[in-house]
């Protein structure tokens, strides 16, 4: 038994164990709140907020549009456009807030219970509600090193940068990032491009109950973007959800609450296609902005506004035009590009790419290089004028022409004896642009084609070649169009391109003006405008002529119609038409044959040409100037040329005659090879009268062209 004094000890003892144990825990709790407390202040002190943002948080996608800055032509990248809080009506920031956030003016940027159910949401694995504020939510999707993935670690960084944001940064300029940050579903980012693919205005002119909408979206883009059925109901429920809460954070009366009705959405619109033309109008836009120094990821995700050159109605035109004037059963194989170019610009308005950019990518009208054929010829007659010719200057028309080896014969080897510069130009004698050139030095052919814009890589290796002013060197319909027009500018060469404007994200426009550089004299230019009228209003391009305006231009025809060519212009505009097949075989068609230029190439000009100049002022070429042909003695020509051998020079043995077809290269693999033959065939004379062809030994006093101007007397 016991005594006293030990009974006494033993309550004590009993009584003291609860407390030893308290202490204990409080001892052991304490440390454990100092070391939770001393991890969260290192991890405090390690988490700066980042100085970079995630790429989509910010990337605005960009706009291109047509010419007149208004028209999408189509979209790149991610769909957003970042506007000012002050942008945003506030019943739209209230609904925001009253369905994500509705403490958010008041929080410290971190809901403490709702940080704690996903805490445990991320430990067990289970799905709970969310509770993460705007602020964070606006910092798991804009500051870089936040990935989405669903861990401890993840999740105390976004709050540590939180709450440091919330300190730093003002609320209205959280809810500005967030409010541009966000996914609402239809492919928009942002509340502006929410505006747009939902209700189609800007945001600045939403209503409170469309507000509420995109409110309630934010929590299931996908399913609400265009609700049908049992998601309908759902998204009605969310809205009236929304709706509600507006009330109850008092941004909204009862009265104003329930005056509210469901909103009406606009259809959602089909991604823009970039099938048809689009898609060779855009791969060449990419690519001049990749040549102007901005690369795809500034197309895709820097937010720029970009203007074409292209014309809307133009770019129809032309597409009506090749697909009108073609016949329905024009063989597959069989291609036409079209191209025509402001004059006084450079800015390509409009083209032909072909059938469908989804079914091939490869562009008839700025990748294609085929032979020029005689289309070639005013380059060499811009060489002699500018050399010191004159119009009236007379060569050898004779056929054939042996020059070396070479035996070069007019189209069904006609003779024409001596004809001056505007008959072979108008009938386009073979033999006398061979002459000329040799006359005038093929050299200097070579650099009145470079200066009228043909590039000097596609001439170099034909300039040898007494065929060159006959047209084997390759050219494109945009290469063409762009240096006629040279012509159509009086002399003076402006680049081709297709980009008027680039506008940034932070306004700053940038003007793309390429500066005109004078090719030609404006007496040359005049004097080659006018001999390419003779082509039109008498000779090879009479299917070309326009009823109510002058018009210069050129038929052309290589070897066995491996290509066909019409190019020509009016003052306003310059236009080059090509038709020819991928494997460099003649160019037929049912009902023509093998084609000629002055046939279906001229016939699609003039269908385009006349529709885009509807309305449009009738404009005159400059006269030309006055060239006294009795004093041009390069030729006699009292003598019968027919019996005998071509005056021109002739090329040393080791010149190369023939041209050799360039081989395929990597960065044009599909072009076409031009034909295996030294010298192109030309076309007949288009006009119906065979008696229309000037007959051997021309008499310049009485083979003067019905339009000359009466000035030109003798």
């Amino acid at each position: 038994m016991l005594s006293g004094e030990d009974s006494t000890q033993g309550i004590n003892s009993r009584a003291a164990r609860p407390r030893r144990i308290l202490r204990t825990v409080l001892i052991v709790g304490g440390a454990t709140i100092a070391g939770v407390v001393g991890l969260l202040a290192v991890v405090w002190a390690l988490t700066p907020i980042p100085d970079t943002t995630q790429e989509l948080a910010t990337a605005q996608g960009s706009v291109i549009y047509y010419r007149d800055g208004k028209t999408v032509l189509a979209t790149q990248g991610v769909n957003r456009k970042n506007v000012p809080l002050t942008s945003v009506p506030k019943d739209v920031r209230n609904a925001v807030i009253a369905a994500e956030n509705r403490t958010f003016y008041q929080d410290t940027g971190v809901s403490l219970s709702g940080t704690a159910r996903a805490m445990w949401s991320t430990i067990t694995g289970k799905q709970l509600q969310g509770g993460s504020t705007i602020t964070q939510q606006m910092v798991r999707n804009y500051y870089s090193g936040l990935s989405q993935e669903r861990t401890v670690v993840r999740k105390l960084k976004e709050i540590m940068i939180s709450l440091k944001v919330d300190r730093s940064k003002s609320k209205d300029w959280v809810l500005e990032q967030y409010l541009n940050t966000i996914y609402f579903g239809r492919g928009a980012y942002g509340v502006q491009a929410a505006s747009l693919a939902y209700f189609n205005k800007d945001v600045s002119r939403l209503t409170a109950a469309e507000g509420a909408y995109l409110a309630a979206v934010i929590q299931q883009p996908t399913r609400f973007a265009n609700p049908q059925g049992t998601d309908l109901e759902a998204v009605r429920a969310r809205w009236q959800g929304v709706v509600t809460g507006m009330v109850q954070t008092k941004a909204l009366t009862p009265e104003l609450a329930a005056a509210l009705e469901f909103p009406t959405l606009v259809k959602q619109k089909a991604p823009l296609s970039l099938g048809g033309q689009k898609g060779y109008m855009l791969a060449q836009v990419r690519a001049e902005l990749n040549r102007l120094g901005y690369s795809d990821e500034h197309i895709n995700q820097g937010g720029l506004k970009i203007t074409t050159t292209f014309d809307k109605k133009l770019m129809g035109l032309a597409e009506e035009a090749v697909k009108t004037v073609l016949p329905d059963d024009t063989p597959k194989k069989v291609r036409a590009g079209l191209a025509a170019v402001d004059p006084a610009t450079g800015e390509v308005v409009a083209f032909y790419g072909g059938r469908d950019y989804n079914a091939t990518e490869w562009n008839n009208a700025f990748d294609a290089k085929v032979q020029a054929g005689s289309t070639f010829k005013a380059y060499t007659l811009a060489a002699a004028l500018e050399d010191g010719m004159g119009l009236y200057t007379r060569v050898n028309g004779n056929s054939p022409m042996r020059i070396a080896s070479a035996t070069i014969p007019n189209s069904g080897d006609t003779s024409y004896g001596s004809v001056d510069l505007i008959q072979a130009t108008r009938y386009s004698v073979n033999t006398a642009f061979v002459d000329l050139g040799q006359k005038v030095g093929l050299d200097k052919v070579a650099r009145a084609a470079e200066a009228a814009g043909i590039p000097a890589g596609q001439l170099v290796q034909h300039e040898s070649a007494p065929t060159f002013p006959l047209g084997v060197a390759s050219v494109s319909a945009v290469q063409q169009a762009s240096a006629y027009a040279t012509f159509a500018a009086d002399g003076i060469h402006h680049p081709a391109h297709v980009i008027l404007s680039v506008t940034t994200a932070n306004g700053q426009t940038r003007t793309i003006n390429p500066l005109g550089v004078r090719a030609f004299s404006a007496d040359t230019a005049a004097d080659t405008t006018y001999a390419l009228q003779q082509v039109v209003t008498g000779g090879t391009g009479t299917g070309a002529r326009l009823w109510d305006r002058p018009v210069a231009g050129k038929t052309g025809t290589t070897d066995e119609s491996a290509a066909v060519w019409f190019t020509g212009y009016v003052p306003q505009l310059s236009v080059a038409v090509n038709m020819f097949r991928d494997d460099n075989k003649p160019v037929t068609v049912p009902g023509y044959g093998a084609l000629y230029g002055g046939t279906l190439p001229a016939q699609i000009w003039k269908s385009f040409m006349t529709a885009a100049m509807d309305g449009e002022p009738v404009k005159e070429f400059p006269e030309p100037t006055i060239y006294d042909s009795w004093n041009d003695r390069s030729y006699d020509n009292s003598r019968d040329w027919r019996n005998e051998p071509s005056k021109t020079p002739t090329p040393g043995e080791s010149e190369q005659i023939s041209t050799p077809a360039p081989e395929k290269t990597t960065e044009n693999p599909d072009t076409p090879p031009p034909s295996d033959e030294p010298t192109p065939n030309e076309d007949p004379d288009q006009s119906g009268n065979p008696d229309n062809r000037p007959p051997d030994n021309i008499d310049v006093r009485t083979a003067e062209p019905a339009a000359r101007p009466s000035r030109f007397e003798f």
